[in-house]
């Protein structure tokens, strides 16, 4: 977006050889929007799998259902994805640009000074000094001050051979046991060097259980994923090694200041939540947006910078309320929480409007961001 404009944007990368971590994850209508702009958003849907509806059960009862159809012309749907899909797409994309990435250069600090904003790298040395500095360095960001918001649970993610029946291929499916058990199955198609497709299976663990679920072994693991959905057999068998399995960690924190003099916090190291509501990567790109949008609309850095949090900040802050209102239904645990979504909240969930309420949630439409930022969903 910024080499487009006019900019000479230069990226800092921690590994050697820049590469994407982590299992699968979801596009959404408003993440699509951004990526259709870039003339990205073909090439992604054509990687992934489209996604149609988030369906779940808890025993017999089915406590979450959710439709992208229900928006009626506003109407988009998901792509599940993996994320060495999108990084690669995006990674050929800055390429093509003539965008320097600078690989091998982990960042510890920065300091501004009269001539801008420098970088300090892990090793002792700095950068040149920058007009601007867009801190993407995710939740753990060293550019930040440290989070204190962990979440109790996370979650064991791997990517494996499509198992076909009785999944859905259009569907993100998960089972639940109250809220402290939860596994899913997300269709994510053929990423960079796979030759059939895949999906991403999770599973929900407390953070402080991972080393007594290393210890256990996978045997004792797989006989508990099989008492909560017999179905994923097919997954389990392709599992034969822990390392298979990668845990992620999730934080609630929203910054209070998300902007320094020449600096600008996006994405996670800006506001970051559990992935209940499936809204990381499309949020990031959403701040993307406004940041080009406002170095655009804005002639001083300075001006620009709290314009851009002015286009986000509503948006923000509506999908942090309702991840902290909805992730301890999913993962916790209560035990009153899920019996009210099993009991109460599940069945009135499938009346109108709630219906149309969770699509324009899970679609990041809720708070309608697009406008604001100049943007129109896809159809």
């Amino acid at each position: 977006m910024l080499a487009r404009d006019g900019h000479r944007p230069t990226i800092f990368e921690r590994f050697e050889t820049p590469q994407p971590v982590g299992s699968g994850l979801m596009l959404q209508p408003v993440g699509l929007a951004v990526l259709g702009e870039l003339g990205l958003a073909d090439t992604l849907i054509t990687r992934g799998a489209r996604i149609d509806r988030l369906f779940g059960r808890a025993g017999r009862s089915v406590v979450l259902d959710v439709r992208y159809g229900a928006l009626g012309r506003r109407a988009g749907f998901g792509v599940g994805i993996h994320r060495a899909s999108l990084f690669a797409t995006l990674h050929d994309a800055a390429s093509a640009a003539g965008i320097p990435i600078e690989a091998g250069r982990a960042i510890s600090a920065s300091r501004h000074d009269r001539d801008g904003r420098r970088l300090i790298f892990a090793d002792g040395g700095d950068s040149a000094p920058f007009d601007l500095v867009i801190d993407a360095l995710g939740s753990r960001s060293a550019l930040a001050p440290p989070s204190n918001g962990a979440l109790t649970y996370g979650a064991l993610w791997a990517s494996l051979d499509w198992p076909g029946t009785p999944f859905d291929t259009c569907a993100l499916e998960q089972r639940y046991y109250r809220a402290s058990r939860m596994t899913g199955v997300l269709p994510i198609g053929i990423p960079p060097g796979a030759a059939s497709e895949k999906a991403a299976f999770f599973w929900s663990l407390r953070r402080d259980r991972l080393d007594d679920w290393r210890a256990a072994g996978l045997t004792v693991w797989k006989e508990e994923v099989r008492a909560l959905w017999p179905a994923t057999e097919p997954l389990l068998a392709q599992i034969t090694d822990a390392e298979q399995l990668t845990f992620a960690q999730y934080a609630h924190r929203t910054l209070a200041t998300p902007a320094e003099p020449a600096l600008i916090h996006i994405g996670d190291a800006w506001h970051s939540t559990s992935p209940q509501l499936g809204q990381g990567v499309n949020m990031a790109l959403l701040d993307a947006w406004a940041v080009a949008k406002a170095l655009r609309e804005r002639e001083e850095i300075a001006d620009a910078l709290p314009h851009a949090i002015a286009l986000r900040r509503r948006h923000v802050a509506l999908y942090q309320a309702m991840s902290r209102l909805f992730t301890p239904v999913y993962q916790s645990d209560s035990r009153m929480l899920p019996m009210l979504r099993d009991w109460l909240v599940g069945p009135l969930s499938r009346i109108w409007p709630a219906t149309l309420i969770q699509a324009a949630m899970v679609s990041g439409l809720a708070g309608n961001p697009l406008p604001v930022l100049g943007l129109d969903a896809r159809d």
